[in-house]
C-alpha cells in the first residue's frame, strides 16, 4: 500500500513539473522557434543545476566538519577562491563563485540593465574553470547553444533581458524538492519532458534527435537480460544521451563498471548530451561524449571493446561509402566484403557497432526495416552477418512509437558468444498502447518482449526461432514477417454453413413474391 502511495506521489509530482516546466517554455518562447528556443530553457535548467550541485557539495562537507550554519550562497567570492576552489575542479569537473549562483543572479536580475552579458560572461567562466583539468573536454562548450546575447531574444537589450528574467523566474519557481532527496531525477525528468515535447510539437523525427524512454527501457533490458555486470556502454550515435542514460535507470550503478561512452556529430545535440550526464548526476570521470563522424572519424578506438552497445542511428542517410577506397580496408567494414552503399548508411553503423562489440557483449540497435530486405551490397552484409553467427534477434516493433515519424523500425540484437546458430525473429507490431500523438510501450508489453527473448518458447503469431539454413533457402530475408506468420484476424466463413443460408434466403423471398403476388391478384378482381 505504502509503495502504491508513493508512486502516486511521484506521478502526481512529475504531472505537476511537466505543467510547470511546459508552461515555461510557452510563455517565453513568444516569436522564437519552440526547437531553437529549447536551448534556453535546458541550458538555464542546467545552469541551475550545476549552481545547487556544487553548493550542496561545498554546504554538505561544512555540515559534517560541524558548522552546520555554513552557506556556500552566502560567502564572498574572495573566501571561496582562497578555500574552496583548490582541488574543486578535480572532485567535480567545473568551479562556480557564489556571486556567479544561480539563485544569486536570480535574486538581481529583475534589476541588472546588464543581465544578457552578465550570464554569458558566466557560462564562459564556468568553462573556463575546467582549463587545464581532466574535465576539460567534458565542460568546454557546454553553454555554446546557450547565446545570451543572441537576437533571437529580441531586438534590444531590455527585451533579451525581458526574456531572460522571465526564464530565470520560472526555472527558479520550480520546485525540485529537497536536492538531498535524488531531486537529480526529478532535473532529469523536467529535461526529457521538455526535449520530447519540442521534438513531438517540432515534427521532427525521433531517429535523429531523441529515442523515447519506453524504447530506450527496451534496448537496455535486452542488451543487460541475463548479465549480471559490463564493464561500460556505448553509443555511437548518442543524440543527447538518453539511450546511455537509460542504461544508468535500469540498473544498479556497480553493474556498469567503467562507465557510459558516446559521439554524436550535431553539435547542439553533443552539448545536450554532455548536460544530460550532468543533470543525472554522472560525473565527468565516469563518461565520454565526443563529437566528430562516427563513421569517418571514431574517437572511441582507444575504449573498445564495449559489453553494452545501445543505438538509434539515422535511417538511411548518406555517407561516403566506396568513393573513399579506403573504406574497404578499415578493420570495422573489411570483413563483409563490401560497403554499405552510399545512399544507405545502415549497415556501416551497424559494422561499427559489430567491430567496437566484445567477445561477452550484446549490442541492440534499432533500424529501419528496409535494411532486411532490400538487395545489393546490403544483401552481402547480411549474409555475413548471418554465415558468421552475429545476429541473435530481430524484433518488429509497432508503428508510431518515434516523434515526427510513424514507421514502424526493427531491433537488430547481435552477439558474438552465441551457442544456437539460429535467429529469434519477434514480432512485436501489436504490442503497444495508443496513446493520443503517439503509441508507447508499457511495462507488460517491454516485459512479454523481454521474456520471450530469453525463454524463446516460438510462439504462435509472435515468435520463432529460425535456423540459419531455413534463412539462406529465403535469400537471407531477414524480415519478421517472413518468418512469423500473421494472424488472420478476418471473420471465417464456412461456405457450407453460407450456402445454406443463401437457399433459405432465396426460399423465404420466392415465398414473400408469391404472396406479393396474391394480394395482388386480389386487389386487381375486386
Amino acid at each position: 500500500m505504502a509503495d502504491l502511495i508513493n508512486a502516486n506521489k511521484e506521478t502526481m509530482q512529475r504531472s505537476e513539473l511537466h505543467r510547470k516546466i511546459w508552461a515555461i517554455a510557452d510563455d517565453v518562447r513568444g516569436a522564437v522557434d519552440g526547437w531553437d528556443f529549447k536551448q534556453y530553457i535546458l541550458g538555464i535548467l542546467f545552469y541551475r543545476f550545476i549552481s545547487e550541485n556544487i553548493t550542496e557539495f561545498f554546504n554538505r562537507t561544512e555540515h559534517e566538519a560541524g558548522d552546520l550554519d555554513f552557506d556556500y550562497a552566502e560567502i564572498s567570492d574572495q573566501e571561496a577562491e582562497e578555500d574552496f576552489r583548490p582541488n574543486t575542479v578535480e572532485d567535480k569537473g567545473f568551479f562556480i563563485l557564489p556571486s556567479q549562483l544561480f539563485q544569486n543572479v536570480l535574486k538581481k536580475a529583475k534589476d541588472n540593465e546588464n543581465l544578457n552579458t552578465d550570464l554569458a560572461n558566466i557560462f564562459k567562466t564556468i568553462e573556463a574553470s575546467a582549463i587545464g583539468f581532466a574535465s576539460e573536454d567534458d565542460i568546454k562548450g557546454l553553454f555554446e547553444d546557450v547565446d545570451t546575447t543572441s537576437n533571437r531574444l529580441g531586438g534590444t537589450v531590455a527585451e533579451k533581458n525581458k526574456r531572460l528574467l522571465d526564464i530565470l523566474t520560472g526555472i527558479g519557481e520550480i520546485n525540485f524538492g529537497n536536492f538531498q532527496d535524488n531531486d537529480i531525477d526529478a532535473f532529469g525528468d523536467a529535461y526529457e519532458y521538455l526535449i520530447s515535447n519540442y521534438a513531438s510539437n517540432a515534427g521532427k523525427s525521433g531517429g535523429e534527435f531523441f529515442t523515447p524512454q519506453t524504447v530506450s527501457k527496451l534496448l537496455a533490458r535486452l542488451v543487460m537480460e541475463g548479465k549480471t555486470n559490463i564493464n561500460k556502454v556505448y553509443d555511437p550515435t548518442c543524440g543527447s544521451g538518453s539511450l546511455l542514460l537509460q542504461m544508468k535507470k535500469q540498473f544498479d550503478q556497480h553493474i556498469i563498471d567503467e562507465g557510459f561512452f558516446g559521439q554524436e556529430i550535431n553539435m547542439t545535440n553533443f552539448n545536450l548530451a554532455r548536460m544530460n550526464m550532468f543533470l543525472h548526476n554522472v560525473n565527468y570521470n565516469n563518461f565520454s561524449i565526443k563529437r566528430g563522424d562516427t563513421l569517418l572519424n571514431p574517437l572511441h578506438k582507444d575504449e573498445k571493446p564495449f559489453d553494452a552497445i545501445v543505438s538509434n542511428p539515422p535511417y538511411s542517410i548518406k555517407w561516403v561509402g566506396d568513393a573513399d577506397p579506403t573504406l574497404i580496408n578499415d578493420e570495422r567494414f573489411a570483413p563483409a566484403g563490401k560497403l554499405a552503399p552510399k545512399s544507405y548508411a545502415d549497415y556501416a553503423f551497424i559494422m561499427h557497432s559489430l567491430s567496437y562489440l566484445s567477445s561477452k557483449g550484446r549490442a541492440a540497435i534499432v533500424c529501419f526495416p528496409g535494411i532486411f530486405y532490400r538487395k545489393g551490397a546490403e544483401k552481402t552484409i547480411r549474409q555475413y552477418l548471418v554465415d558468421n553467427n552475429f545476429i541473435d534477434c530481430i524484433i518488429q516493433l509497432p508503428e508510431n512509437l518515434f516523434f515526427g515519424t510513424s514507421i514502424a523500425t526493427c531491433i537488430l540484437v547481435m552477439a558474438k558468444n552465441k551457442t544456437e546458430n539460429k535467429i529469434l525473429f519477434i514480432d512485436a507490431s501489436k504490442e503497444f498502447k495508443k496513446e493520443t500523438n503517439n503509441n508507447i510501450l508499457e511495462e507488460k508489453n517491454i516485459k512479454t518482449i523481454v521474456d520471450e527473448f530469453r525463454d524463446r518458447k516460438e510462439i504462435e503469431y509472435f515468435s520463432r526461432y529460425v535456423e540459419r539454413s531455413e534463412i539462406a533457402e529465403n535469400d537471407y530475408n531477414l524480415s519478421v514477417s517472413t518468418y512469423v506468420e500473421k494472424e488472420d484476424t478476418r471473420e471465417k466463413i464456412d461456405i457450407k454453413v453460407l450456402n445454406k443460408e443463401i437457399e433459405e434466403t432465396v426460399k423465404r423471398i420466392d415465398e414473400l413474391r408469391a404472396s406479393i403476388n396474391e394480394i395482388v391478384k386480389e386487389l386487381e378482381d375486386e
